[in-house]
């Protein structure tokens, strides 16, 4: 029975990453752009109901995405309707409002989302009564708008408070600095990172100014977003393989929060795709798995700016996609580790999990996808709180939000807990070995007062 899991596209950007997934997922099951399977592969069916629904059609079997669409305005999913994939969705789970957020996070969380957000959980209720065996949810957002921030925000709370006990993913897109869109953008992701750091389970960061650093890499225009979204769509592919096909060792979405999340708030990750090749060459392209291995964890194949030298991994899921002998990935794995064992917390052994997965991508042999929890992350947080508190400081902008029913205090709160999580991260990345054994000798010494206390309370 495979565990299903309910895809959620919020705003024009996440609609466009969303587009570009359900190509790349429909490829992988032998499935055509109306949901007919034309393949000929036994293993593309048996798992395809993880994402989507079987319905019995004219005397053909069609598959359905378990998936919504939402925006403020209805011009995205206008497009969606009238694009290559108009066909594919039902036509319930397309959900739009009709003035917009105006790239303000305040109109999507507080107005205009507010607004839309029952009809949003009938919806989901709905695709929620037809599953067997619910893993969780995936939200694709752009942190930068106002609809994927805002109202992206408003949904992940409502989805937590009506079930709390599922895995909640979201494939998050951060601003870049050098190709902003709107300049309010620093006030509309760290508004959303403050609702992140508690409403979500799993965040995968993708940063739009290591996209256009791919893509140029790629010999592509950086403004090509139809590149950009094939490749988050290549991971977002790699982070659910094992549950759409059979594998030698096998992780889900709740597996890879065990083995990732060492700390509720630390789940902001960085995924890292390889082999990064354009098109045409990817005929030519046959690297082995050491080859393959250090790639992942070489800074430019991660689809967030950071430079990952200039911290440290926490922990690390590598999931590799092709013919592959466990042995010889578990060699790679702990090569790299002692190769560059100062570069890995201390007090966390044997922190990179492995996931093998008999079935490649579309058109290569092999890939292989690297889910990193490591601390430079916070880089791409401070980026973002800087410019905030540079216009924060001034109040500038700020009478568009209150006008919407915003506090000003809610801005301090959400400064100061991205401050937190950032603190937190270098927390960990000074922390030793050393450090965690006096912290235990001390908790075991509060323990033995506390039962001395106990004893002489009694007596």
């Amino acid at each position: 029975m495979p565990q299903e899991i309910i895809n959620i596209q919020i705003g024009q950007a996440g609609n466009q990453v969303g587009q570009a997934f359900w190509q790349t997922v429909l490829a992988e099951h032998g499935l055509d752009l109306e949901g007919i399977y034309h393949g000929n592969d036994t293993l593309q069916l048996p798992r395809a109901g993880v994402y989507f629904s079987e319905v019995e059609n004219q005397g053909r079997t069609k598959w359905v995405p378990r998936s919504i669409q939402i925006d403020l305005e209805s011009g995205v999913c206008n497009r969606i309707r009238s694009g290559p994939l108009g066909s594919l969705f039902r036509p319930d789970t397309y959900i739009h409002g009709e003035s917009g957020a105006g790239n303000n996070w305040a109109k999507g969380y507080y107005t205009e989302g507010a607004e839309l957000v029952d009809q949003i959980l009938d919806v989901l209720r709905r695709q929620i009564e037809g599953c067997d065996a619910l893993q969780g949810f995936q939200m694709i957002q752009s942190l930068g708008g106002g609809t994927g921030s805002g109202l992206g925000s408003l949904v992940l709370s409502k989805i937590r408070e009506e079930v709390p006990d599922r895995m909640l993913a979201t494939f998050s897109v951060l601003p870049s600095p050098k190709n902003a869109d709107t300049v309010v953008e620093p006030y509309n992701t760290v508004l959303s990172l403050n609702q992140l750091v508690e409403t979500s389970d799993l965040t995968f960061c993708v940063d739009n100014e290591a996209l256009h650093n791919i893509s140029a890499r790629l010999g592509g225009k950086s403004t090509e977003f139809s590149q950009l979204n094939t490749i988050v769509a290549q991971v977002m592919a790699g982070v659910s393989t094992s549950l759409r096909f059979p594998g030698l060792l096998n992780g889900d979405l709740r597996k890879i929060g065990m083995n990732l999340v060492p700390f509720p708030r630390l789940h902001f990750l960085a995924p890292s795709y390889a082999p990064i090749v354009p098109p045409g060459r990817q005929a030519f392209q046959n690297m082995n798995v050491q080859e393959l291995t250090t790639s992942l964890f070489y800074g430019k194949s991660y689809l967030i700016d950071a430079n990952p030298l200039f911290g440290k991994w926490l922990t690390a899921a590598t999931i590799f996609r092709g013919k592959f002998q466990s042995r010889d990935c578990e060699h790679a794995v702990q090569q790299l580790q002692q190769k560059h064992s100062s570069s890995f917390v201390e007090w966390i052994p044997d922190n990179i999990s492995i996931t093998l997965c008999t079935v490649p991508p579309v058109g290569q042999r092999q890939a292989a996808v690297c889910l990193a929890n490591m601390t430079s992350i916070k880089d791409v947080f401070k980026r973002s709180l800087d410019q905030f508190s540079a216009m924060f400081k001034r109040r500038a902008f700020l009478m568009w939000y209150e006008g919407e029913g915003m506090d000003p205090m809610e801005f301090t709160e959400a400064e100061s807990n991205v401050q937190d999580l950032i603190a937190e991260y270098q927390q960990y990345e000074n922390a030793t070995a050393e450090d965690e054994e006096e912290f235990e000798a001390g908790a075991a010494n509060q323990t033995v007062e506390y039962a001395e206390s106990s004893i002489q309370g009694e007596y």
